[in-house]
């Protein structure tokens, strides 16, 4: 897969940049919340059919996979350059979204989704890298954050779709695979390749253990566990927690689609607040205001206005605290170990993106969601507050 040859100059080849870079993120949001919003239609005996655990287990398999798809393909962008793994991540995506409808099993649908997972997780490190390399002088947060956006405008779509497609939950995998086949397309013909090291200069993995850089990764990989811990228990089973709390599940919905918008408000907000006072202390604030207005949401409100407000406002730092992680690792690594930082990263983390969901799959099956998943969610934050503050603060920042 050679690069493409082209004549754009080199401002509108930023420009082509960004707008792929920004639609490649849709997808993870897009396929986070498609299955969130599925899983009540899955998990009804007139629908799906399928147990709350059966649901559990395979929204875990395809975190695994946006995992491991996370760490391998951040390192083979540093080694190999962006063009060739971007490609093969959202054809894989795609692909395996369009046949998971059709899967007759849960154990199937599981194995379709991790395989999904895989190249889902390997668009964000390479798509994030490639803005963060390409970002005006003090617009590092920015260009992180700005096609973070597609994430949230991702998961509102989904949010709509789902409610929309209502019992034809199918259609939600048909769009999104759909899609990431336009998407790949585009990819081909405006995507030109990045530079790769000499094989002399190259680094390795093992780089980010360096005792200079050591600190900094492991405490990026426990915030960055503990946000995802929060996103992806949030976007994978707000519906059902506020179900739990006698909300309708129309209505629950809808508290999912008010949290991204705030999220999407809440991006660009910290990406200005980082980039004019640094990353560090935008980081720090941004966790301990997810931490209290998440352990808020354990305390009933008989106001929905007041309840959605709230949710918004939560949005606006829960999301958004953990997308300044990837902007960090941007300012911690060198350039020819951006994507590799990224990567680690968003693939150690995604641990917190397994457990998170299904521990709260757990308290789901056990009844006690509603408060129990808000103090969970609380714990995390302010435990990412804690392993921040021993992070040196970068030079660059």
């Amino acid at each position: 897969m050679s690069a493409p040859t082209t004549s754009t100059s080199p401002q509108r080849l930023g420009g082509w940049i960004a707008v792929l870079c920004f639609f490649i993120v849709v997808f993870e949001g897009y396929d986070i919340v498609a299955l969130g919003a599925t899983i009540p239609m899955l998990t009804d005996p007139d629908v799906g059919g399928f147990s709350v655990g059966a649901m559990n287990w395979v929204n875990t398999f395809s975190l695994i996979g946006v995992g491991v798809g996370a760490a391998f393909m951040g390192r083979l962008a540093d080694r190999f350059g962006r063009r060739r793994p971007l490609l093969l991540a959202v054809l894989v995506f795609s692909i395996f979204t369009l046949v998971f409808p059709l899967m007759p099993s849960a154990f199937l649908m599981g194995l379709v989704r991790f395989i999904a997972g895989l190249g889902l997780g390997g668009c964000m490190p390479v798509a994030l890298a490639l803005m963060q390399e390409n970002a005006p002088v003090g617009r590092r947060a920015l260009a992180n954050n700005l096609p973070m956006v597609g994430y949230h405008l991702g998961a509102v779509l989904a949010s709509l779709a789902g409610k929309a497609a209502g019992v034809h939950w199918s259609l939600l995998y048909y769009l999104g695979g759909g899609l990431g086949l336009a998407l790949l397309a585009l990819l081909w013909f405006k995507l030109p390749d990045s530079e790769v090291a000499a094989a002399d200069e190259r680094t390795s993995a093992m780089d980010v253990l360096k005792p200079k850089y050591l600190r900094s990764s492991i405490g990026l990989w426990i915030a960055a566990f503990m946000g995802l811990v929060l996103v992806y228990g949030l976007n994978a089973w707000l519906p059902k927690i506020m179900g739990a709390a006698g909300y309708p599940v129309a209505d629950s919905l809808t508290m999912l689609f008010v949290l991204n918008l705030g999220a999407i408000a809440g991006l660009i907000i910290s990406a200005y607040a980082a980039d004019a006072k640094g990353i560090k202390l935008i980081s720090l604030l941004w966790f301990a205001a997810s931490a209290v207005f998440l352990l808020l949401l354990a305390v009933p409100f008989g106001s929905q206005v007041l309840l959605t407000a709230i949710l918004f406002v939560t949005g606006i730092f829960v999301f958004s605290a953990q997308c300044l992680m990837y902007v960090y690792a941007g300012h911690v690594y060198p350039r020819d170990m951006v994507a590799t930082g990224i990567g680690l990263a968003s693939g150690i983390g995604r641990f917190g993106a397994i457990i998170g969901p299904y521990v709260t799959g757990l308290m789901v099956a056990a009844g006690t969601a509603y408060p129990g998943a808000f103090f969970l969610y609380g714990g995390a934050a302010l435990i990412a507050v804690l392993v921040i503050a021993q992070i040196p603060k970068p030079k660059s920042a």
